[in-house]
């Protein structure tokens, strides 16, 4: 449809629009009073349902009654845990995890393991998670800023690809995002560029110059997705129009709904791309595990955990995480500021899942989380538990100081030698490199003692770490390596911190001088 003819609909548009954010804002306001009563409430529903599946028939869900009786039939779970039930639903079985027959199949790897996982993403979980959320994020914007034009132009994606899944021919599997755009209603077209067609392309290169010939054209008013993915692209809309910024391709730009990594290492390079003070950045917690988390608030750079998406919430403090029978918490006994590894019973046939992830909540009544890392992506080789939340922070603290930008990074030890003190190994791709490096270097050395006290115990008198050990790689490098791990677009996410040196070492083999 014409852009001219979406104008002459908007009237009718932005009634429906704003009745349909005005009654769900009505809603979100409830559970923040509410959160505890609506966690529970979404705990017997998932109970309930799935009592008759294959699963709930071996853990007895018929006769749990409490929470307590919910947490000692049902142990804490991975992936390798339900890769047995999941290769059953791959293969066509009905019932087994959550009523039905599940045809959507979210591949995931995460960081974390080379393998692919296959996550289930049943009918329910669509509607009541995976699709509300972005539905929410975007409703909010419309109630924060009302006078704003988005509606009046398309929001750019770049969407992931799917292929059929070869256990049976009515299922599929693909990225999260071609998933979502393989479920929502035909109507979104209207406000959404490219086409479907477009991109579902599963060669990542074919699919941004394919997005470049057709929607340069239109008007963009926002985009969402991951950070990483779209700098990609957009430095190619510049290169290939020889524009200075986005706002000379695309003048109505307005909201980027970001999420996958932290916003924070891309802030500078987008405040570049797209000069304006009425930019508005909205960050979401989004997985192919689930929808999580919304900011509510552009001023505070935390977000809202949303309870009423089919998802009940525990809680592993870190300082259990790893033991044979941890400490869990329901929401209700969670305490502010401490780091805690996400556990998720979902209408996606995930229960007591452990999702890998690790968040801090920030505020309580409403119910408000930062997430701080996975809880596998850390340097503790000597002690010094540095989480990835501290590393951004310090990153952040060091580009402020010395006028860097930095476009990707990666960081793990160096092991102790005969004639090596440990250290830790930082592999830098700057968009704008510092003046003095070595200022930099001791900027984010003095941050990380600062923010953290096993760091600063371990880096005293050098006697066990070192000053960190920077390398800065060419630009493109960072890019070059995920191309090379097959694992570039959709929800691939550049590895930051590591407990050993397999990342660190792929990428010094990539490097001119390897010295």
């Amino acid at each position: 449809m014409a852009s001219n003819q979406i104008v002459k609909r908007m009237p009718l548009i932005n009634s429906v629009v704003r009745w349909v954010t005005t009654r769900r804002s009505d809603e979100i306001q409830y559970y923040r009073k509410y959160p505890i009563e609506i966690q529970n409430e979404t705990l017997f529903y998932l109970i309930q349902s799935a009592k008759d599946t294959v699963w709930g028939k071996a853990h007895d869900f018929a006769s749990i009654t409490s929470l307590l009786e919910f947490q000692q039939h049902i142990p804490l779970q991975d992936y390798n845990d339900i890769k047995p039930y999941v290769d059953r639903l791959r293969k066509g079985e009905r019932d087994v995890l959550w009523p039905g027959e599940t045809k959507w199949f979210a591949k995931s790897s995460g960081t974390t393991s080379d393998k692919s996982k296959f996550i289930p993403v049943t009918r329910e979980a669509l509607e009541e998670c995976h699709l509300r959320g972005p539905k929410d994020i975007f409703m909010q914007y419309i109630i924060t800023h009302p006078e704003t034009k988005m509606l009046k132009g398309k929001v750019l994606t770049l969407g992931g690809s799917h292929q059929i899944n070869n256990f049976n021919k009515d299922s599929y599997y693909g990225d999260l995002s071609a998933i979502m755009l393989e479920n929502v209603p035909f109507w979104s077209d209207l406000f959404r560029t490219p086409t479907t067609e477009i991109a579902l392309i599963e060669e990542f290169e074919e699919k941004i110059e394919q997005i470049i010939a057709t929607a340069l054209e239109e008007n963009v008013t926002g985009f969402a997705g991951v950070p990483s993915w779209y700098l990609v692209l957009f430095n190619k809309v510049l290169e290939k129009t020889g524009k200075k910024n986005l706002l000379e391709v695309w003048p109505n730009l307005e909201v980027f709904a970001h999420g996958g990594v932290n916003f924070e290492p891309y802030r500078e390079q987008y405040r570049k791309l797209i000069p304006s003070a009425q930019m508005h950045y909205l960050e979401t917690y989004n997985a192919s595990e689930g929808f999580f988390g919304i900011q509510d608030n552009e001023h505070s750079n935390d977000m809202l955990l949303m309870l009423d998406y089919g998802i009940f919430y525990e809680f592993i403090p870190m300082s259990d995480f790893g033991k044979e029978n941890p400490t869990v918490l329901g929401l209700e006994e969670v305490e502010l500021d401490e780091n805690y590894a996400l556990v998720i019973s979902t209408s996606a046939g995930l229960w007591r899942y452990i999702i890998g992830d690790t968040i801090k909540f920030t505020c309580k009544y409403p119910f408000k989380i930062k997430v701080t890392g996975r809880t596998k992506h850390f340097i503790n080789a000597f002690g010094e538990e540095v989480i990835i939340d501290i590393a951004e922070n310090a990153m952040n603290v060091a580009c402020q100081h010395t006028g860097a930008i930095v476009n990707e990074y990666t960081a793990g030890p160096v092991f102790m030698g005969e004639k090596q003190r440990g250290a830790h190994q930082w592999i830098i791709e700057f968009d704008q490199p510092p003046e003095d490096l070595n200022h930099f270097i001791s900027t984010l050395d003095n941050t990380l003692k600062t923010l953290n006290s096993d760091y600063e115990a371990k880096r005293h008198k050098n006697l066990t770490l070192e000053m960190p050990h920077v390398v800065v790689a060419p630009k493109g490098t960072f890019y070059k390596w995920m191309k090379q791990r097959g694992k570039i677009g959709g929800q691939n996410k550049i590895p930051r911190l590591a407990n050993n040196r397999q990342y660190l070492d792929e990428l010094m083999n990539m490097l001119p001088d390897k010295s």
